[in-house]
């Protein structure tokens, strides 16, 4: 009976159980108490997987080097940045992903966090309950400017609902459905002309070499003194002390984040310290209809994988490869 381990924190109940437990796997949920940032604590708890249900934890070479039963890590969502592609092509471990099920939850929470912060919250919030009643005027959102940074599903989806609100859609992305573009009617711009044009600037981007600290002092200093910043999608995108600095200072007037450089957040963070920045926990694409089909899905990818299919839309490496076993 091939042994399935589950890792992401929310994942023990779902429609993955009952998929995989039918199909003869042996699932185990690992305890969200444990520290699977520390590589012996991961190993430990993997040992006897064959197959992985991954959060956003981290598959070093080592870590890889010390799972031998190892044969796929099929992650909840669509990054795979934690996973180092190269170890798993020499040791034959396949890497999937749950594409197109959480771009509607995501662009959503994007959407969500941009008109908080644009209304003034959380700040209005915290000085209602320290019995503070103060009546200040913020600008209004249709007519500025989305910066749209990544226009993947999840970037498109954003926009959608942007323009939806009035506002003009620009955005940078080397690989555009101009169709779409055109449709929708977004201008695309350099990333530079993004920082300079836009009002809020939202994250959709990969996490890549290239993309590393995208928002930095140097970005920062090309947006307009009250511009705003939401990131939905990976920590590394930003620098952290960079984008402190700039909210501390009202250099940018706000900025809404879904994920971060270390999670879950420390609480020795400096940010946690601001009033004009919204946090949550990397839950952007968790609705309930995105949690059923990411979950429906990452155990059909397990199951076909182990009965020696290959749902090449779903996985991120072993290019050209044909003759992969279970």
């Amino acid at each position: 009976m091939p042994k399935v381990a589950c890792t992401s924190l929310i994942g023990d109940t779902g429609p993955h159980v009952e998929l995989l437990k039918s199909a003869g796997f042996d699932l185990e949920m690992i305890s969200p108490d444990l520290n699977l940032s520390d590589e012996a604590t991961m190993v430990e708890a993997l040992r006897d997987a064959e197959a992985v249900i991954a959060g956003s934890e981290p598959y070093t070479p080592s870590v890889l080097d010390s799972l031998p039963n190892l044969r796929a890590i099929c992650r909840t969502g669509v990054g795979f940045d934690a996973i180092n592609l190269p170890a798993c092509n020499e040791k034959g471990i396949v890497v999937s992903t749950t594409p197109g099920v959480n771009h509607h939850a995501v662009a959503e929470h994007a959407i969500a966090m941009l008109m908080a912060v644009a209304r003034g919250f959380p700040r209005l919030d915290v000085a209602v309950r320290n019995g503070h009643w103060a009546r200040v005027p913020t600008p209004r959102v249709m007519g500025t400017t989305l910066g749209i940074v990544g226009l993947g599903r999840i970037g498109r989806a954003t926009a959608w609902r942007g323009a939806g609100l009035g506002m003009k859609v620009i955005a940078f992305e080397p690989y555009p459905q101009k169709e779409f573009c055109e449709q929708m009617q977004i201008e695309l711009v350099s990333r530079d002309e993004l920082f300079s044009r836009s009002d809020y600037v939202s994250l959709h981007a990969p996490m890549t070499a290239e993309n590393h600290h995208l928002i930095n002092a140097q970005s920062i200093a090309k947006m307009k003194d009250d511009a705003v910043v939401i990131n939905t999608a990976r920590g590394s995108l930003i620098d952290e002390s960079a984008l402190y600095d700039a909210l501390k200072s009202g250099r940018l007037r706000a900025a809404g984040l879904d994920v971060f450089e270390e999670e879950p957040l420390p609480l020795t963070s400096p940010l946690l310290e601001l009033e004009n920045i919204l946090l949550a926990g990397h839950v952007a694409g968790l609705d309930n209809e995105s949690y059923h089909d990411t979950f429906k899905m990452v155990a059909e990818i397990v199951i076909e994988l182990h009965g020696g299919g290959w749902p090449d839309w779903a996985i991120q490496n072993l290019k050209g490869v044909s003759d992969w076993k279970w």
